[in-house]
């Protein structure tokens, strides 16, 4: 069976890698940005890009042109009481979607773990959630990379706890609960896709399924389920892999979009997710990526 190293850019990055069997070299899977050097405007925050599928083909895009602030896998607050957390413009009522001064940046504090041991890596650390000088959230997050033992899929589990770092009421929202826009639950755990993966040329097998036989971006997108899964395809290989996504505390409202493939993890819908001061908003997801 295959195993993972790590190779630590101190100061700036992780990269996981595959090692070669029998001599041959390794094979990059993922690398994980965790000091970010993106304009401040774009919200500032860790990612994960390049990440590979097992055959070699890379499924994320990092600062598309279309939306230069969604940067591979990473996590995000649309709405943190006045705080921006997810990059670009900012969607409020009365005014709609407005470039506003408010953005926030994500901070690497300190490794906690930072180990790979045969076909598992962990990458644990705490982070501060800053705007203007301000800490709005401190968070523990830990990221779990492991393969199969059939070599056919890996997985990313990622958790995080978010706590109320102020001594007020946050008012945690996106453009559908603060700015009014129905269904556009822009926040959370967000991945945005390869422009490739979901261009399906007539092809019907090339499509976004859902737990409950949810079949198409129109019947997933804002539906409660409990995972969601892209059966897609990479350009150039033509490489088939299917990417599910799955919520392990439950059903939630999924974000999908197919145009410009991105799926989001919202930890809240139309409502405004109220955090106490002190409290904490515990995320528990995983992303496993199959050969097919």
């Amino acid at each position: 069976m295959k195993s993972l190293r790590l190779h630590h850019e101190a100061g700036r990055a992780v990269a996981v890698a595959l090692a070669g069997e029998a001599g041959a070299p390794e094979a990059l899977l993922c690398r994980y940005v965790y000091a970010s050097a993106e304009a401040a405007n774009e919200s500032p925050r860790p990612y994960f890009h390049p990440l590979n599928s097992l055959a070699g083909d890379t499924l994320t895009n990092f600062r598309p042109n279309d939306h230069p602030w969604h940067h591979g896998l990473s996590l995000t607050v649309n709405h943190a009481g006045t705080a921006n957390f997810w990059g670009g413009p900012t969607c409020l009522r009365p005014d709609g979607y407005q470039w506003r001064d408010d953005h926030g940046a994500q901070h690497h504090l300190e490794w906690s773990t930072l180990a790979a041991e045969g076909a598992t890596a962990t990458l644990a650390h705490t982070l501060a959630w800053r705007r203007s000088g301000e800490t709005i959230f401190t968070e523990r997050r830990e990221i779990v990379l492991a393969l199969d033992a059939a070599g056919h899929a890996w997985s990313l589990h990622w958790r995080s706890a978010l706590r109320n770092a102020t001594t007020r009421d946050l008012a945690l929202g996106n453009p559908s609960s603060a700015g009014g826009l129905a269904g556009s639950h822009y926040t959370g755990l967000q991945f945005r896709g390869a422009r490739a993966l979901l261009d399906d040329h007539l092809d019907k097998t090339i499509e976004i399924i859902a737990e409950g036989g949810l079949t198409g971006e129109k019947a997933v997108h804002g539906a409660k389920a409990g995972w969601m899964e892209w059966h897609a395809q990479s350009d150039t290989t033509l490489h088939r892999v299917k990417i599910r996504f799955t919520n392990n505390s439950g059903p939630l409202q999924w974000f999908v979009r197919r145009g410009y493939p991105l799926a989001a993890f919202p930890f809240q819908a139309d409502q405004d997710y109220v955090l106490a001061p002190g409290a904490t908003l515990s995320l528990d997801h995983t992303l496993t990526f199959t050969q097919s």
